[in-house]
């Protein structure tokens, strides 16, 4: 079953940064996900973020305001 991996951001340094982090990890591990990036700020606060960037995998928020190691994005998608 593919993952579903929500970037929310507004498109700022750390928001691109975080979708480079977890698109490596994507491809290098042959993981079947689809990555969206999830920009409007309406949207974010529907997850009550409120420091971004923030990683949602399967609808659940799994890390705010920082950039995740590799290692950790591959923990969390296992």
């Amino acid at each position: 079953m593919s993952k579903v991996i929500k970037i929310l951001g507004t498109g700022c340094p750390k928001c691109q940064s975080l979708t480079g982090v977890v698109k490596e990890v994507v491809n290098e591990n042959n993981i079947d996900a689809t990555i969206e990036k999830v920009e409007d700020i309406m949207d974010i606060m529907k997850y009550n973020v409120m420091s971004t960037p923030a990683l949602v995998i399967d609808d659940v928020v799994t890390i705010k305001g920082r950039i995740p190691s590799k290692d950790e994005v591959l923990a969390l998608l296992n």
